[in-house]
């Protein structure tokens, strides 16, 4: 079992949740239990499922990959509608996106190896 320090993705999602929870705090506070509710649980829930996937094998670590793809999704359309509502600036887009991208990058290549 690889350990945090071994797997980029764990340094990566980390610091995508270390970017992200300031940002959130501008969103208006109208919309807190919603949109900036459910974009934070999508992240924080793709950070548990791959903290559970590394604790497993074979394919229960395909399962909860799976879902920590489905999560990435999530987090992805948040981040979408929070930048067409102005809420996040094309550059905080750009910076977001190149930080997903890696992430699901990295999450692509722990599935292939794991399949």
């Amino acid at each position: 079992m690889a350990t945090d320090k071994e797997m980029p993705i764990f340094t990566r999602t980390f610091d995508f949740l270390t970017w992200l929870l300031p940002l959130t705090n501008k969103f208006p506070r109208a919309h807190r239990f919603t949109v900036t509710a459910r974009l934070l649980d999508a992240a924080f829930n793709l950070r548990e499922r791959l903290e559970e996937a590394n604790f497993r094998t074979g394919k229960e670590r395909l399962e909860r990959l799976a879902r920590a793809d489905e999560e990435l999704s999530r987090v992805r359309l948040y981040l979408r509608l929070a930048t067409k509502w102005e809420w996040v600036t094309e550059g905080q887009y750009q910076h977001a996106a190149v930080m997903v991208a890696e992430i699901g990058r990295l999450l692509g290549g722990w599935k292939k190896v794991t399949a």
